[in-house]
C-alpha cells in the first residue's frame, strides 16, 4: 500500500467505503463484508468511510474495526433523519453523539456533511462542526454531495479538511468543478465509485437487468448514451491496460489517483479478490504520455456524449412520459442528473423537483404518475 500526506494525516491511497452495506446494490452479506474489512486492514488500508444514512453500517463498522481502531481513520456522515437533512446546531450535535455511540468510539476522525440543508445558514453549520472539534468529539470535518456554490461557501468561511466526490473515467465532471476548488483551498479529495459502480469490470452489457432494490436499475450511468459511452471508455482502458499488465479496473483507479488533490480512492467491494485487485492499482505509475492520451480520449468522449445527451433530454421532455411507472421515474432521474451535468440547469433550480420525485420512487398509482407528469412539464418549461 502507498500513502499520501494531507496536512497532518497520512492516508492510504485506497480506502474502504461502506455504501454497499446500505443495500444499495442488493442483498448484503455482512460476514463477507467483515472478512473484507479485515483483509483491507491487512493490506494497509487505514481509511474507512460510512454514514448515518447507510442503515446499520456505522454499528457494523465500529465492531469490525474495533481490534485496530487506534490505527485507522473512521469517517462518517451526517445524513439527516427521516430523509430530510438538518444541519442546525442542535441536529448536528445530536447526530454526532448518535454516530459516536453506533461506532463505539470516543472520537470521529472525519465528520462529513452528507447532504445540503438549504434552511440552515452555512455559517451555523460551520460553527457547529468547529465546536465539535473543540470539544474533542471529531477531529476534522468534510463535505459530500453538495453543490459547487455550497462547497465554495464552506471553503471560504470554514476549514473543511476534504470533499468526498464521485470520480472515475466514466464520471469526470468533478475534475472541472470541485477539484479546482479543492486545489485553491487545500482540501483533500476522497473519490468514490472509482470503478464506475462496476462498469469498468466489463461485466455488464446493455441488456443487463439489475435486481430489484439495486440502485443501478435507475442510475443514469447505466442508461442510454451514457452507458454506451462508458462501455467505450471501458474498452479503451482495457486496451491501455495490456501494456501495463493490469486490468481496466486498475487503470481506472490509477487514473483517479493521478488527478490533482486526490488523496484516497474508495473501494466498496465485499469480495476479497476484488479488494486485492483494487488495492494493487496504487502500485501503477502512469507515464505522462499515457496519461495525456487518456485525457485526450476522455475529453473527446465528453464532447460527443454531451451532444447526444442534450438531444435525449429534449426528446424525453417533448414526448409523453412512459406509461410504466418505473420507466417514467428512471427517465425523469436521467433528465435531472443529465441536465445538471451538461449545464442545462443549475442544481439549486431543480433540487425541489429531485426531492419530490424521490418521494414517488416506491409509488405505482395514478396519482404518482400525475405528479411525475407535472415534474416533466416543469422541466420542459425550464429547458426546452
Amino acid at each position: 500500500m502507498k500513502y499520501r500526506q494531507h496536512r497532518d494525516w497520512r492516508i492510504s491511497e485506497i480506502g474502504f467505503g461502506c455504501y454497499g452495506l446500505s443495500g444499495a446494490y442488493g442483498t448484503v452479506d455482512k460476514n463477507a463484508y467483515t472478512d473484507t474489512v479485515w483483509a483491507a486492514y491487512e493490506q494497509g488500508i487505514n481509511f474507512f468511510d460510512t454514514a448515518q444514512g447507510y442503515g446499520d453500517a456505522e454499528t457494523f463498522l465500529g465492531k469490525a474495526v474495533a481490534p485496530f481502531r487506534d490505527q485507522v481513520f473512521i469517517a462518517t456522515k451526517l445524513s439527516g433523519e427521516s430523509g430530510k437533512p438538518d444541519l442546525s446546531t442542535a441536529s448536528v450535535r445530536h447526530a454526532c453523539e448518535t454516530s459516536l455511540k453506533r461506532l463505539n468510539t470516543d472520537v470521529i476522525d472525519l465528520y462529513q456533511v452528507h447532504f445540503d440543508d438549504p434552511d440552515t445558514p452555512v455559517l451555523e453549520t460551520i460553527a457547529a462542526m468547529e465546536s465539535l472539534v473543540e470539544d474533542g468529539k471529531i477531529r476534522k470535518y468534510g463535505l459530500c454531495h453538495l453543490s459547487l456554490s455550497r462547497v465554495r461557501t464552506y471553503a471560504e468561511y470554514g476549514d473543511p479538511f476534504s470533499v468526498l466526490m464521485e470520480l472515475s473515467p466514466v464520471a469526470r465532471s468533478s475534475t472541472q468543478t470541485l477539484i479546482p476548488v479543492c486545489e485553491k483551498h487545500d482540501m483533500a479529495v476522497f473519490a468514490f465509485s472509482v470503478t464506475g459502480r462496476g462498469i469498468l469490470t466489463g461485466r455488464y452489457a446493455s441488456d443487463h437487468v439489475f435486481d430489484t432494490g439495486d440502485i443501478r436499475r435507475m442510475d443514469p450511468l447505466f442508461k442510454r448514451e451514457r452507458f454506451e459511452s462508458s462501455i467505450r471508455i471501458q474498452e479503451y482502458m482495457s486496451g491501455m491496460s495490456t501494456r501495463y499488465g493490469k486490468t481496466a479496473v486498475q487503470m481506472g483507479i490509477a487514473w483517479v489517483l493521478a488527478q490533482p488533490q486526490v488523496v484516497c480512492a474508495l473501494t466498496g467491494t465485499s469480495s476479497p479478490d476484488h479488494l486485492t485487485e483494487n488495492t494493487a492499482a496504487c502500485q501503477i505509475t502512469l507515464n505522462q504520455g499515457d496519461l495525456q492520451a487518456m485525457n485526450r480520449f476522455l475529453a473527446e468522449e465528453e464532447k460527443r456524449l454531451a451532444v447526444e445527451q442534450r438531444k435525449t433530454i429534449r426528446q424525453l421532455l417533448t414526448q409523453p412520459l412512459a406509461d410504466e411507472p418505473e420507466q417514467a421515474f428512471n427517465d425523469l432521474v436521467y433528465i435531472l442528473e443529465t441536465a445538471i451535468m451538461v449545464g442545462e440547469v443549475e442544481e439549486h433550480d431543480v433540487i425541489a423537483a429531485f426531492r419530490e420525485l424521490f418521494t414517488l420512487r416506491q409509488t405505482q398509482d395514478s396519482d404518482a404518475m400525475r405528479k411525475m407528469q407535472g415534474i416533466q412539464a416543469y422541466l420542459r418549461d425550464m429547458i426546452v
